[in-house]
């Protein structure tokens, strides 16, 4: 085995933070994106602890990071030839299946898919895996990396005048190469045909990784132009009539640098400002109602009790 660098170990020996619920609010990207959506989409969800409605991208999404999760934290911790003994087809079946019956428990056991199409979400996990595991060695190799963190804990109070609100975040990978000397922190995505332009240039979607970047820099003081990040997304569909051999995985690596990371931290700064006190606690306010495209897919839409389209921006 080998010998682990001692830069590393506070990284590997790091656990999540506790929280005082007596008096810390937890705030997360998710809760940011929404807000950045719509304000006052997130009091309904974060105020007023409506749900989300569950829907089968949500399942898909954490029954691949699960999998793929697996797949490399054997073939880091034991051997590319261990990871590749996993029957991942059936770890992600088992994980799609427990995923989904979680969801349905969590919407007062109604159901929200049906058989065709999770057997289509199974075949198309199927497809990815299968790539995936093929072309491993594209994508991840041992030599001089090390696993960092498969999930890793991320939590610190972004605003100094808010002390009691608690960012919280949890890094899907997180590699070191030590030829480098440099982290590589991963966020896995999903998606049904990849990113395109309009994808990778919404400042809120890379924000994400960003802010990943930023956080744990400042936590565990590590030099941030040490750190890359990268988004690694995989695709539901392709072309099957394409004449080229289309990936099922894409690659996007976003501008990082000082100019970005500044632009993601004060919005995200904007967030908790107009939306809690200096003790942490939620405002009691009318919150903006943001029309736009994604209306249509609001599960608040139909209901003019919780969103009467008026006070709009």
């Amino acid at each position: 085995m080998k010998k682990v660098p001692k830069n590393l170990k506070p990284l590997l020996e790091h656990k999540e933070s506790p929280i005082d619920w007596t008096k810390d609010k937890i705030v997360s990207y998710s809760q940011f994106s929404t807000w950045k959506q719509c304000p006052h989409k997130w009091k309904l969800q974060s105020v007023d602890k409506l749900k989300q409605s569950p829907n089968m991208h949500l399942v898909f999404g954490n029954a691949i990071h699960t999998t793929i999760q697996h797949y490399l934290k054997t073939m880091f911790e034991q051997s590319a030839t261990a990871a590749d003994r996993e029957d991942i087809i059936q770890l992600f079946e088992a994980s799609l299946r427990s995923e989904y019956k979680k969801s349905v428990e969590q919407n007062n056991n109604i159901h929200f898919s049906n058989a065709e199409e999770l057997n289509e979400f199974y075949k198309d996990g199927e497809a990815i895996l299968d790539y995936f595991k093929k072309k491993r060695g594209k994508y991840f190799s041992k030599r001089n990396t090390y696993l960092v963190g498969v999930e890793f804990p991320l939590s610190l109070s972004p605003h100094e005048d808010y002390p009691n609100v608690k960012f919280k975040g949890f890094i899907d990978l997180i590699f070191y190469n030590e030829n480098t000397e440099t982290l590589q922190i991963y966020d896995i995505k999903t998606s049904t045909r990849g990113w395109k332009d309009k994808e990778k240039k919404d400042d809120t979607k890379v924000s994400q990784i960003l802010l990943y970047k930023e956080y744990f820099s400042r936590l565990f003081n590590w030099d941030v132009d040490k750190i890359e990040v990268e988004f690694f997304i995989v695709k539901r569909k392709i072309w099957e009539e394409s004449e080229y051999t289309i990936p099922r995985i894409q690659e996007f690596t976003p501008a990082s640098g000082k100019i970005k990371r500044s632009k993601s931290i004060n919005e995200f700064r904007s967030f908790i400002e107009d939306c809690f006190d200096k003790e942490g606690k939620p405002l009691i306010k009318e919150f903006t109602k943001q029309v736009s495209p994604l209306c249509t897919w609001c599960q608040f839409n139909d209901e003019p009790s919780l969103c009467n389209k008026i006070n709009l921006s």
